[in-house]
């Protein structure tokens, strides 16, 4: 993990942000109780360069910048705990690392499990005050599992066939 990050790393990191921001809240489908968006991919490419702490930070300021900029439901704390649990996996599973067809479909299930089916539903029942048990907050989350696991440990692991990462890895390295 880096403890400082310098002007580059920054402009990086701005840039991923922003892509976050547009994946998620201009171009990501969201009801009130599911949401679909292809935010992992920057997400992954920020785990990959700058490690759990500052993607982890880069996530938590992607959601708050969303949540200003794009709200469409109220800001709920629990969310943006989420964004930096998301990203800290991300960085977690992807620091410094090839992407494999086993880290891939390990970080896809950690945060499937730990986000997906355990905080975001607790969330949505404190949220909306509706029973943690209810079909309302399960339905939609469960199809959604369903097709989201495959999808995104596929585009996961083709991501880290196409990225040139190792170069970007050298590069960030060299100015350090």
């Amino acid at each position: 993990m880096k403890k400082q990050l310098d002007a580059r790393s920054i402009t990086m990191m701005a840039l991923l942000i922003a892509m976050m921001v547009t994946l998620s809240r201009i171009l990501g489908i969201e009801t009130q109780f599911v949401k679909v968006s292809f935010t992992f991919i920057p997400e992954i490419i920020m785990g990959m360069l700058f490690g759990p702490f500052w993607t982890g930070i880069g996530s938590v300021i992607a959601d708050f910048i969303g949540m200003s900029l794009f709200a469409k439901a109220p800001f709920f704390i629990g969310f943006t705990i989420n964004a930096f649990l998301e990203g800290a996996i991300y960085g977690y599973f992807f620091y410094k690392k090839e992407i494999t067809w086993k880290n891939s479909i390990q970080s896809v299930l950690v945060t499937t499990i730990l986000i997906n089916l355990i905080l975001t539903p607790l969330w949505l029942a404190m949220m909306y005050q509706v029973p943690l048990n209810s079909w309302i907050i399960w339905t939609p989350r469960l199809i959604k599992t369903v097709i989201w696991i495959p999808t995104q440990a596929i585009i996961t692991y083709f991501l880290g066939g196409v990225l040139p990462y190792k170069q970007w890895l050298s590069r960030f390295n060299r100015v350090h």
